[in-house]
């Protein structure tokens, strides 16, 4: 055995070289089969690394080609081959790997190997040697029932690469669904416990990582998952360049682009080495994006660097390769200065860090003004330089700036270096762009002058205040002087109806302005009319243009007669002369050879545009100094707020524009001709809108001369300022139910589908329209509303009108004036009432409210005061009913003559027509009863008397018999039942004194004053009538009823 084994290496010794030998002899090359030693798994890389070699190595070194194959789940399914060339040595071991799509862990792979010779000093082979023997890769995995794997782990890979993420189920698991960011994923089943999901250009969601969730439909875990690190991609280094300022220093700067950066310690940002390959230094930098490298050998002039940034991903590198004198950037200028020469000047200086004298830079100077450079210069200087600036503005805010390169190896421009400063002020360069308003008031014109404020550069400075100096043309002597202060920008002044010259400055700190002249003449330019052409006696020239005349006048204001009429009526000036007549234009009057030819300024209608108004005229003369056109920016306002435009002598029409213009507003311009002695004279007037728009209201319409059969409908104009388009004329719209038209109209029909009959008015001046045809007793409406280019007014509320009847105006004529004489009539007689009441029915005297009953309050002489006790009846006769048909009356004294004729009447016609005996009863009243008066009655209302104390034949003192009869009759009046006191009361009014002069007694007292009344008779008042004989002497009679007085 030991002899064996010992002769069997010997005997290969001996018989491979022989087998050699003899491949040679048959020319068969010899194979050289590789030999796999081990593979190895890299799992987080998903990496399969190979090692092998190469046994029976005849040569030291042979190049030699691989072939690899490598097959998944089983050896017959090859996924990969690849070829693989390198120079071998004998008893080498050498190295390949490869990286697998799917992580490791859930697919098992084979790989093999062979190889070819391939080198010049070996014989030819034309096949590949045997294959090595299959080796198994694969990672074990365990998977515990109900669990879920998912491969690979915390991947680490680029924005935009493609990934595959494997499933290991468990048993018991079925149905599983994943999710990435919330979006699902599907893939497809390898096996029965293998899945995979491609993942084709993933994105960077954050830096934490995308998620990935995986859930099983009966999973009683939580869910399964992993992270992907997705990592933005390494960018290369952009503008990456060297430079230095003091060649102590190399500052070398790049753009790092974006932070690969990941959290959770996945990856850090990328870091940056500069490696300079002619000294051999490489130093890591501690910035992204700058490095300074220090100069240490002071003779190398070129540097080559590389820069390289790296993260755990990938690697990039850029090169530049430079002459350290062609890469320096200076430092910024330093004591920078500034100063002023005058307004218009100021003087720049500055210094740079010194290189020496010999050394030439480039300066670049700018000058800004609000941050707009308005000056920019080059200028070439050693250490220390100046720059003048020059047409400067006065009273402005500059700052000027400096920079320098290297003039010889122009690199880069140094930091800037600034400073700010002011110009001082200076007098205002430029006159005020004046205008006026004029205006005639009260015999004076009240002019309004207008002035635009002057730019900074034609102020030159803070505007203080404005002067003003009105020159009197026809007694120049005589001037005013006017300060307004700064920042008002007119003035009012009141001037008389010569002509004037009014002359505007403007004053600063510095100085005054050039100034602005405006004449003024007597007419102030405002006529109504305008002198077009002047026709001259043959001294003058055959056709004069107005300005034309003014200057000849000028020159020779002797042609002109100062004795005609019109020249003695002149009274502006103490001296008067032909340019003054023609000013006033009463050139016809002053001298009657020249006719001069009147023109009324007519208002043109112009269109505008949303931009504003092309405004055209025909000029007027031909040595016109310029034009002047002017509106009211606010129209409709109360403050107009005038604007103008001032335009050379050659223009003839311009663009009016403005941001205040606005639809439907009318704009109203005057175009002046301002002439050599700055006269402003009106050619014409234009009025316009920018857009019409239709009218905002309908016009207030009055119902005028209202008949059966028609009315007349009538309207206010509208204000021209405040029309939103020119009227071109009305429509009048009229509803009825007969809806029959008149001839005139049409029928139509408006916007709400109503019926009715249309009526244009063509003429926008009308302001009337007669609605006739029409039907007595019939309702109708009308609508009245104006129309323009850009429509009608709006659709307001019709008017209701009902016609009247056709005799109804017949009816009014006659009761009219039949109310109207009643009514005078009732006035009149209101008026005369207390007359005709006086004069016919005068109101009886009531004794109790006479002023004589005052005397009794002060009792200073009571025998004035009359009283019933102190006056004597001379007769007394009672009449009362009695059983026979008699009456007997009682006397006293001697009876009056007229009391003889007195008889009563026998018998007086009842109620029922028959006649019987009455009882009556005459007495003398001395006086009303006081009580009856207290009571609120005008008269006794006495009963029958009643057990009379004094029958017939029964003589009783009359003073006792009164008293008596007095208490009697009123005991009678209480006691007499209602209807039995109604009775007739007859008076006869008294003498003046008591008693009859004929038989009064002749030892009685002296008689005083009775009572009002002297006779009365009292007669039942159930009674019609009573018939008295016309020969008693009764003057009134009463009758009371029941319940009356």
């Amino acid at each position: 055995m030991a002899f064996s084994a010992v002769l069997h290496p010997a005997f290969l010794l001996v018989v491979l070289p022989l087998k050699a030998s003899l491949s040679e002899v048959l020319g068969e090359p010899f194979q050289l089969i590789p030999e796999i030693l081990t593979v190895s798994i890299q799992s987080k890389l998903q990496q399969v690394n190979l090692q092998w070699t190469v046994p029976n190595l005849t040569h030291q070194e042979l190049k030699m080609g691989f072939q690899i194959e490598i097959s998944r789940m089983n050896a017959s399914n090859i996924i990969w081959v690849e070829d693989y060339s390198t120079t071998v040595k004998r008893n080498q071991v050498l190295h390949w790997n490869w990286k697998s799509e799917i992580p490791l862990e859930c697919v098992t792979h084979f790989i093999r190997i062979r190889a070819m010779v391939d080198d010049a000093n070996y014989p030819p082979q034309n096949s590949w040697s045997n294959w090595s023997s299959w080796k198994e890769v694969s990672v074990q995995v365990s998977v515990a029932p109900n669990t879920l794997l998912i491969f690979p782990k915390s991947k680490l890979l680029e924005e935009g690469s493609n990934v595959t993420i494997c499933l290991l189920y468990g048993q018991y698991l079925y149905n599983v669904s994943c999710m990435l960011q919330k979006e699902p994923i599907h893939g497809e089943q390898l096996d029965s416990h293998v899945s995979l999901i491609k993942l084709n250009n993933v994105v960077f969601h954050s830096h934490s990582g995308t998620n990935i969730y995986c859930q099983a439909m009966n999973a009683t875990k939580t869910p399964f998952g992993t992270v992907l690190f997705v990592s933005k991609v390494l960018e290369e280094p952009k503008n990456f360049s060297c430079e230095t300022q003091d060649f102590k220093t190399l500052k070398c700067s790049w753009e790092p682009g974006v932070d690969t950066a990941l959290t959770w310690s996945q990856q850090d940002s990328q870091n940056y080495t500069l490696y300079e390959s002619f000294s051999g230094r490489s130093e890591l930098s501690d910035h992204r994006n700058s490095h300074n490298w220090k100069i240490t050998e002071e003779s190398q002039e070129t540097y080559n660097f590389t820069l390289t940034t790296e993260n755990n991903l990938r690697k990039r590198s850029v090169n530049i390769i430079f002459n350290l004198t062609h890469r320096v950037h200076l430092k910024a200028p330093h004591d920078v200065t500034l100063e002023t020469v005058d307004a218009k000047k100021a003087n720049m200086t500055w210094k740079m860090h010194s290189r020496g004298d010999n050394y030439i830079l480039l300066c670049q100077v700018e000058l800004q003004h609000e941050t707009e450079v308005i000056h920019e210069c080059n200028v070439s200087v050693h250490m220390s330089a100046s720059y003048l600036f020059s047409d400067l503005e006065p009273d402005t805010e500059y700052k000027a700036r400096v920079r320098c390169a290297d003039a010889n190896h122009f690199w880069k421009w140094s930091d800037w270096a600034q400073k700010a400063f002011s110009t001082p002020e200076a007098a205002p360069s430029q006159a005020l762009d004046v205008w006026r308003q004029v205006r005639s008031e009260n015999g004076s014109h009240v002019v309004t002058l207008f002035w635009k404020p002057l730019l900074k550069s034609q102020a030159n400075g803070k505007i203080v205040s404005y002067n003003i100096v009105v020159e009197n043309q026809d007694r120049p002597s005589e001037a005013e002087h006017y300060s307004v202060q700064a920042p008002a920008l007119g003035t009012q002044l009141s001037l008389d109806m010569c002509s004037y010259k009014i002359h505007i400055t403007a004053n600063n700190s510095m100085g005054v302005s050039p100034e602005s002249v405006m004449a003024l003449s007597n007419d102030s330019g405002h006529a109504s009319y305008r002198v077009n052409k002047v026709e001259a006696i043959s001294h003058l020239k055959p056709r004069l243009t107005l300005m034309s005349l003014l200057t000849e006048l000028q020159k020779n204001p002797g042609i002109v007669n100062p004795q005609s009429p019109a020249m003695k009526r002149y009274t502006c000036g103490q001296k008067a002369n032909g340019v003054d007549m023609l000013r006033s234009h009463t050139l016809q009057q002053c001298y009657p050879s020249v006719l001069a030819a009147k023109e009324e300024v007519h208002e043109k209608r112009i269109k505008g545009t949303k931009d504003g108004f092309h405004i055209s005229w025909e000029p007027l003369s031909g040595d016109a100094l310029g034009y002047v056109v002017d509106w009211c920016a606010h129209s409709r306002d109360q403050h107009c707020d005038l604007k103008w435009k001032n335009l050379g002598p050659n223009t003839t029409s311009t663009n009016i524009t403005s941001d205040a213009f606005k639809p439907g507003v009318r704009y109203n311009f005057r175009i002046f001709e301002k002439s050599v002695q700055q006269n402003a004279q009106l050619l014409e007037k234009q009025t316009g809108y920018t857009q019409e728009l239709a009218p905002l209201e309908n016009p207030k319409v009055i119902i005028n001369n209202f008949t059966s059969n028609s009315f007349i409908l009538s309207w206010p104009g509208y204000d021209s300022d405040f029309q939103s388009a020119f009227i071109e004329g009305y429509r009048v719209y009229l509803k009825s139910k007969e809806m029959q038209c008149h001839p005139k109209g049409k029928r139509t029909s408006l916007s709400d589908n109503s019926v009715l009959c249309e009526y244009e008015i063509k003429d926008p001046e009308q302001k009337s329209f007669t609605v006739e045809n029409l039907q007595p007793e019939s309702l109708y409406e009308f609508l009245v509303t104006p129309y323009t280019s850009a429509g009608q007014g709006p659709n307001e509320t019709f008017t209701k009108v009902t016609t009247p009847d056709e005799n109804s105006h017949m009816l009014l004529k006659i009761i009219l004036p039949m109310t109207l004489c009643v009514l005078l009539i009732v006035i009149a007689c209101y008026w005369k009432s207390q007359w005709v009441k006086e004069k016919c029915y005068p109101d009886i005297p009531n004794p109790y409210k006479s002023s004589i009953l005052s005397l009794i309050k002060s009792k200073k002489n009571p025998h004035l005061i009359m009283n019933v006790k102190d006056c004597i009846p001379d007769v007394l006769e009672v009449i009362n009913k009695v059983e026979g048909p008699k009456t007997q009356c009682i006397v006293s004294g001697k009876p009056h003559n007229e009391d003889v004729s007195i008889k009563p009447p026998s018998s007086v016609p009842t109620e029922d027509g028959s006649s019987g005996p009455v009882p009556f009863m005459f007495f003398e009243n001395f006086t009303y009863d006081q009580s009856a008066f207290d009571s609120g009655s005008h008269g006794l209302n006495p009963g029958p008397l009643k057990d009379t104390p004094g029958q017939l034949g029964l003589l009783t003192p009359p003073d006792k018999l009164l008293n008596v009869l007095e208490k009697d009759y009123m005991k009678s009046l209480a006691e007499s039942p209602t209807e039995e006191t109604s009775l007739i009361y007859v008076s006869q009014l008294a003498s003046p004194m008591c008693g009859d002069k004929d038989s009064l007694v002749t030892n009685s007292p002296k008689p005083v004053h009775c009572s009002g009344y002297k006779r009365q008779m009292a007669v039942p008042g159930r009674l019609p009538s009573l018939a008295l004989s016309e020969s008693n002497s009764l003057t009134s009679m009463i009758l009371l009823g029941q319940g009356e007085q």
